[in-house]
């Protein structure tokens, strides 16, 4: 019996990687995608020696060329944190609209199931909270985050046009903010942000008053989503994310506890358009998915924490002095 056969863009970045991971555990043949713009091939190396994974180096904003049949795509290419867009954000556009088109395309081609990543980040600095699936956002065009708000709610539309007009399989999952092993230290979120600068002795950084709240989920919790949610009947948008809402001050005072850091906490300027609020509205996925975080965040923190403390020194050094942790 042939293998049913999933392709993941982003393959070598932090959720894409997990999801790799997740598919050959379940038996599938996992086709690996990504440019490695922000993907790293460590995180991905110990699957080359197995006969179940194949991996291309490419571009998904460039026409997607697979051979054989496909059952399943998963789209998870993308810039997703505040100093990747910020410093790439033609590339961060282009990947949610040319790269989603043409995965779409594909999709069709293959008569392949797709679910495509959305993120919380569509409902902007939210004026409803917590956040349902049915609230439109409250999204700056064109600030600087706009580059990513707007490329991912660009990615639902076009992904609702390809369902309706030309019956694909379409599924949309809108991500809350997720940890984990595979995160970058310095890719700009609070979370590695705040424990880079404890492991090498530095200040924790936090912007404003510290009073905006992320709800974090551990990432083998988001991956039991997302295949819940592409092994549904479900075509509209579900949020996945963990609905333990926090101050990004009390989390910060946590990492400190957690890593036992005698550094200071310090203040800086909150940055443009960075969301008072982020909290998910999991009912949905409550009642169609079945499906709730199971991980708690001081159990999360600490598997989270054990990754990186085993970073050597000069890889830790290399990093940049201060990062921008506003997501």
């Amino acid at each position: 019996m042939t293998k049913q056969r999933v392709l993941i863009t982003g393959a070598a970045g932090f959720l894409g990687s997990h999801l790799c991971d997740r598919f050959i555990k379940e038996g599938y043949q996992v086709l690996g995608m990504d440019n490695l713009i922000t993907g790293d091939l460590k995180n991905i190396e110990h699957l080359f020696k197995l006969k179940e994974f194949e991996f291309y180096h490419h571009d998904v904003s460039k026409f997607i060329h697979v051979t054989g049949h496909l059952d399943y795509i998963l789209h998870f290419a993308s810039p997703a944190s505040p100093i990747d867009y910020l410093k790439i954000p033609i590339q961060t556009l282009k990947v949610s609209s040319l790269g989603t088109h043409n995965c779409l395309g594909l999709a069709k081609v293959k008569n392949a199931k797709i679910l495509v990543a959305s993120t919380s980040e569509v409902y902007g600095d939210p004026l409803v909270h917590p956040q349902t699936e049915d609230y439109w956002g409250n999204v700056n065009p064109v600030g600087p985050r706009g580059v990513y708000d707007e490329a991912k709610r660009f990615m639902e539309a076009i992904t609702m046009a390809y369902h309706t007009f030309h019956n694909v399989d379409t599924r949309i999952v809108r991500i809350f903010n997720t940890y984990g092993p595979r995160m970058r230290l310095n890719d700009g979120r609070a979370l590695p942000a705040f424990i880079g600068q404890s492991l090498r002795g530095e200040n924790i950084t936090v912007f404003g008053d510290g009073s905006q709240t992320r709800s974090f989920c551990y990432v083998d919790d988001l991956v039991e989503g997302i295949y819940r949610l592409l092994m549904s009947d479900c075509v509209q948008p579900v949020n996945i994310g963990n609905p333990d809402e926090i101050s990004l001050l009390d989390f910060a005072n946590e990492i400190v506890t957690l890593t036992g850091t005698t550094q200071k906490i310090i203040f800086k300027e909150l940055p443009t358009d960075d969301p008072k609020q982020r909290q998910p509205d999991i009912s949905k996925a409550k009642e169609l998915l079945n499906w709730e975080p199971k991980v708690s965040r001081s159990e999360g923190l600490k598997i989270t924490y054990d990754y990186f403390k085993s970073f050597p020194k000069d890889e830790l050094n290399k990093l940049p002095k201060e990062f921008e942790s506003i997501k």
